[in-house]
């Protein structure tokens, strides 16, 4: 047996994995899989370190499975990247299940239903559905810019207008008033960020309010949608379709998760940069820098109990640690909504070089009722050339370890609503 038949053996197994993790359709990973087998076996000769054959054959992998979706989607030739593309994406179960998509492509006239099916269902080039309908080209070109446009805006209407009825425009008053009781334990599956439990069928509506406005500025609705395994370990996919309000601009975002007995963690991000879709894994440096937590990427304690790092008197706050961490820092009663509601404060301190303190606030189901960010007050001065302190001078502000932080935005989910 040669050191390649040796080699592949003892890695196919991860190499089949990773292929079958990011291409669903069981007959098109089996194309690529050789393809990846044939690429490693012609190019096996420039492997200088035979040590690194593992991380060599993946990213072989990797970029077998991105030419994929290349063809797939046909960016170049049909120019979508100027398309929604919360619309057309393919994910690791196949073209993203969209409901109120389906709604909309069931109400458009046959010929655009037509024009869009030969292109995105299909896989047809244009040349092939001109050919195909017996039309000239720039008939085709003309249909699909068409049916495009109206798929665009009457989707961003219908979005807008769904979000707008579920989550106010205004943040709502509410107080913040602390409890004399002692803080208590709290169980909180939720995953850090997205305020959502990575077990199947969860969903959440999550909004961001700029605080001296009070107005909405970003929304996003985040659901699961099944089960996923990232390098062995398993999980589940999570969808977020995010919508900036101000700039009126769709960003569609997948996550991969899982939550243990004792631990909530990411496993994956992927989203899309103009005609590109990047993924990054916990195997990625970039990845455990923006989206880990804890040693290792182990991820955020399940059990949330009071450690006593955090002194906090007023908006007075001290901790000794050179790590990120986050800890109970009081208990509060918070009214929102016409609800009351019994919480502990977690901070999270040390994030982002000591620049950005969270403070969220957690009922006993473990469930966040209101979520506060402050930045430092130097934070992005090279970019505003001012401090927070004068963009948003009424703003609150913590005194954090003698530095000052300032108010910036506050962010619900439709829990409380």
């Amino acid at each position: 047996m040669t050191d390649f038949e040796k080699l592949i053996k003892a890695h196919y197994d991860a190499v089949e994995r990773f292929v079958n993790y990011k291409i669903h359709v069981e007959c098109d990973a089996q194309d690529v899989m050789q393809d990846v087998l044939l690429s490693a076996f012609e190019n096996f000769g420039q492997l200088k370190n035979i040590q690194s054959f593992r991380p060599w054959i993946i990213g072989i992998a990797r970029n077998k499975c991105n030419a994929y979706y290349r063809k797939k989607a046909k960016y170049d030739a049909l120019h979508v990247n100027d398309f929604d593309e919360s619309l057309f994406t393919y994910t690791q179960f196949g073209l993203a299940d969209d409901e109120p998509f389906d709604d909309i492509f069931d109400n458009l006239s046959d010929k655009d239903k037509q024009i869009l099916k030969f292109t995105y269902f299909d896989d047809l080039s244009q040349n092939e559905i001109a050919e195909k309908l017996h039309i000239p080209l720039g008939t085709v070109k003309s249909r699909l810019h068409t049916a495009k446009q109206k798929i665009r805006k009457t989707y961003s209407e219908r979005k807008v207008d769904d979000f707008m009825k579920k989550l106010p425009q205004l943040l709502p008053d509410y107080k913040i008033i602390e409890s004399d009781e002692k803080p208590f334990d709290v169980i909180c599956k939720e995953l850090k960020g997205l305020s959502i439990i990575p077990e199947l069928n969860e969903k959440v509506l999550w909004g961001l309010y700029e605080f001296r406005s009070k107005k909405l500025e970003e929304y996003s609705e985040t659901k699961v949608c099944g089960k996923a395994e990232i390098h062995g370990v398993e999980g589940v996919e999570i969808l977020s379709n995010r919508h900036d309000v101000v700039d009126n601009r769709e960003q569609k975002i997948e996550f991969a998760a899982q939550l243990t007995d004792t631990h909530c963690r990411y496993l994956a991000a992927t989203y899309y940069e103009k005609d590109r879709k990047k993924q990054f894994t916990f195997l990625d440096d970039v990845f455990v820098k923006n989206w880990g937590f804890g040693e290792n990427n182990c991820g955020n304690e399940v059990l949330i109990t009071c450690n006593n790092l955090v002194k906090r008197n007023g908006n007075n706050i001290s901790y000794k640690s050179d790590k990120e961490f986050s800890d109970i820092a009081g208990r509060y009663t918070v009214e929102i909504c016409g609800k009351t509601y019994d919480t502990i404060c977690v901070m999270s301190l040390g994030h982002f070089d000591n620049s950005v303190v969270i403070e969220q606030y957690l009922d006993q189901n473990g469930r966040t009722i209101l979520w506060r960010r402050f930045n430092k007050n130097d934070l992005m001065f090279k970019k505003y050339n001012k401090l927070w302190t004068e963009m948003l001078p009424g703003n609150e502000k913590l005194i954090v370890n003698g530095e000052t932080f300032v108010h910036w935005y506050d962010c619900i989910t439709d829990y409380i609503l």
